[in-house]
């Protein structure tokens, strides 16, 4: 296969930050008492490669859209300063993977988060130094479809392939037009792809 670009998920591709997650989003449901209730892992999956206004309208619905919003905001800001500092649970043989795989391809990240997250990944672990492009779903309010789409044209790359665990990661790879690497061992379950990884280190054996 002759790819010319890599675009990855982040979020059960690369990482596992839920602990992160969880702690900071309760930390700021504390100061809202009208919400009685804490956000768990199993919530946290659940939501796993929506869109950020979805999660909102998962996780707080009996809250109006700016409440949800604002929310979302506080939670993704208190996310990012703590990752950013303590990092998440990388995958095994993530940075020898990438460090590899970067010497042939350029590498991308595609992810429907807040902006500021994927820097996090890069600051906690050193990992931006892999990485060409980003791009994510608060900084242009397009679906992770429409993303791949940008990534793609503002790079000049003719044959990219996308690498994620949930069914939104497959059915981006799809709007794009690009093959889709199911990385199994991740969040979601996805029944139709190109390729699949039990373990990220497999992508050296595709590739």
């Amino acid at each position: 296969m002759k790819f010319d670009g890599i675009i990855f998920d982040l979020d059960g591709t690369m990482w596992n930050s839920t602990e992160g997650v969880c702690a900071t989003w309760n930390q700021v449901l504390e100061s809202y008492p009208e919400i009685t209730y804490r956000i768990t892992a199993d919530m946290l999956y659940a939501t796993m490669g929506l869109p950020m206004d979805e999660i909102g309208r998962r996780l707080f619905p009996d809250c109006d859209a700016e409440k949800q919003a604002e929310l979302l905001k506080k939670c993704g800001d208190l996310e990012n300063e703590y990752l950013s500092k303590h990092g998440g649970i990388l995958y095994p043989d993530l940075e020898k993977t990438l460090a590899k795989l970067s010497e042939k391809y350029k590498l991308f990240v595609v992810s429907n988060c807040q902006n500021g997250y994927i820097e996090s990944f890069f600051e906690a672990h050193g990992t931006g130094k892999y990485f060409t492009d980003i791009e994510c779903f608060e900084n242009t309010g397009l679906s992770k479809g429409e993303n791949n789409k940008l990534v793609i044209e503002r790079n000049g790359l003719k044959n990219a392939v996308y690498v994620g665990d949930t069914q939104g990661d497959a059915d981006s790879a799809a709007v794009a037009g690009i093959p889709f690497i199911y990385a199994s061992y991740g969040f979601g379950n996805v029944k139709k792809y190109d390729y699949s990884i039990e373990k990220f280190s497999d992508l050296l054996d595709i590739l």
